[in-house]
């Protein structure tokens, strides 16, 4: 099983990802760690990511996926995946993979973005732009991130019967 953690910058996927991965004895991926380095430079300038340089990337980790969608173990994998065609390049419609996507509000998404810049290559200057490229899943499990971490893995794992 493959559990895709998603939603824009800021909205928890790595942390929530990491815990509900502990919690269950689930493997965890982030998929920025699979980004290219001509990517994260981009996007550390404020310049947004196009299809075309996502597409390399999602291909890595639809991999990924496959790999784990249909054995005995969970992969938790955090990943904005924040549209419909990107979804789709990684084949998250298919059997054994569920979504819970992380959907905040602006402020709260903002302020962990500045608290975390010297840290992370996203700048919060790119923040408008995920919030105005996300299509909201219709299949998945919606969560405010605002909620506390482990509410939501609470959530999570009641949901989905982990």
């Amino acid at each position: 099983m493959v559990i895709v953690v998603m939603g824009v910058s800021g909205s928890g996927k790595t942390t929530v990802g990491q815990a509900l991965a502990a919690a269950v004895g689930a493997e965890f991926r982030d998929a920025d760690d699979y980004h290219p380095r001509e990517n994260v430079e981009k996007m550390a300038r404020g310049i947004p990511l196009t299809d075309e340089d996502r597409a390399p990337w999602l291909d890595v980790l639809r991999e990924l996926i496959d790999e784990w969608r249909t054995g005995p173990g969970i992969l938790v994998l955090a990943c904005s995946a924040l549209t419909r065609w990107t979804r789709q390049r990684l084949g998250l419609d298919r059997e054994g993979i569920r979504i819970v996507h992380l959907d905040g509000d602006r402020a709260l998404l903002a302020d962990r973005m500045r608290e975390r810049r010297p840290h992370h290559f996203m700048p919060p200057e790119l923040l408008d732009s995920q919030l105005a490229l996300l299509e909201r899943p219709h299949r998945a499990l919606v969560l405010d991130p605002a909620q506390p971490v482990g509410r939501l893995v609470a959530e999570i794992r009641r949901t989905l019967s982990l």
